[in-house]
């Protein structure tokens, strides 16, 4: 059985690229060697040697039009390479698996956007993904409703598989939490709120930054990845983190507040680095975190923000320490090895020759 993964590209950038470096490296575990299908491929990270690479151009054209063009490109590739399963992280009509880490109608809708042309096209493609394909991979509940509520997809189509995590989240002793709190810079006089994020629109990051602007509570907020222009001395911006899982350590809580989220590795990479999380309601990821290993807010109600935040530090202060035995407080297997042998059990299905 030949297996073949798209996505839009192999390399470290965002939630999508690196469930399909993930795939990679599970399937690498497994003596599996896929063809990967991307627009761009980074040969300089070890995923690379661990797939038949094959680059597909679409630069050429509008950024607009290059999910339809990859999609049509990619549908002469799998042929000619016998592709028997692909496994689609990306839109395209030609997946076997089609795997859905969200949805763009369920996007616009949790963001009140009306559709322009350009998300019309997106829906059009998208729908097509999930039509074409002989099983769909919903990374959370939510993702299943949506796929039922907006596209019609029938039950028996969707299995919901939620993502793996690597392994390198993990928690630490108190001394070396404490030696990571004092490079990173963390105040010792303060509670440390950390908000991981590339896209601050979507996470929610407004929200922050007027509570933390304004509040006198022994907080601080520290946010790793995309700049913010806010100058406040209770917003301590970290820069881009290779080694985010010592900030996950190193905090106290770890902030979601997203306007949409399909699933939120944040909150899981988190939870296994020993932080709790404070997270919106319409996170999905709250579907497989304990009562210990969160608090829910209700999005839009500022009171129940204060209020959930207000619970952290009292909870912080009564316990003084991380979560002990982090996977307790997840109720499924977050093994990269074991997602990858689910879905190889699902390949062997639906493969043909």
């Amino acid at each position: 059985m030949k297996l073949g993964i798209s996505c839009h590209s192999l390399k470290h950038s965002g939630g999508t690229e690196r469930y399909a470096m993930d795939l990679v490296r599970g399937l690498h575990d497994e003596q599996l060697l896929p063809t990967f299908f991307a627009r761009r491929l980074d040969k300089l990270i070890p995923e690379y040697a661990m797939v038949e690479p094959c680059e597909i151009e679409t630069h050429w054209v509008p950024g607009k039009l290059r999910d339809a063009l990859f999609s049509l490109l990619l549908s002469r590739q799998k042929r000619k390479f016998n592709i028997a399963v692909l496994i689609a992280c990306n839109r395209t009509t030609v997946s076997d698996i089609a795997i859905c880490g969200g949805t763009h109608r369920g996007y616009l809708n949790a963001t009140h956007r009306s559709a322009k042309w350009s998300d019309k096209w997106q829906i059009r493609l998208e729908t097509k993904h999930y039509q074409h394909a002989k099983i769909i991979i919903a990374h959370s509940e939510l993702m299943a409703k949506e796929l039922i509520e907006y596209y019609a997809i029938p039950a028996n189509k969707i299995e919901v598989l939620y993502p793996p995590i690597d392994d390198r989240f993990s928690p630490v002793q108190a001394a070396k939490r404490q030696a990571l709190r004092e490079m990173l810079g963390f105040p010792s006089d303060k509670f440390v709120f950390l908000f991981p994020s590339n896209s601050h629109g979507r996470k929610g990051f407004n929200l922050l930054e007027d509570y933390f602007s304004q509040t006198d509570l022994p907080i601080v907020l520290a946010v790793a990845g995309r700049p913010v222009k806010s100058t406040h001395p209770n917003i301590q911006f970290l820069g881009y983190r290779k080694d985010i899982e010592n900030v996950y350590r190193a905090a106290d809580f770890t902030l979601m507040p997203s306007h949409y989220e399909p699933f939120g590795l944040i909150g899981i990479e988190s939870v296994l680095c020993g932080t709790p999380v404070i997270l919106a309601e319409n996170v999905a990821c709250g579907e497989v975190l304990l009562p210990q290993a969160k608090i829910s807010f209700q999005r839009g109600d500022p009171a129940s923000f204060d209020k959930a935040i207000k619970t952290a530090l009292q909870q912080k202060t009564a316990m003084q320490k991380a979560l002990i035995n982090p996977t307790d407080s997840i109720t499924y297997d977050t093994r990269i090895k074991t997602h990858v042998k689910r879905l190889l059990a699902i390949a062997q299905t639906i493969s043909h020759p």
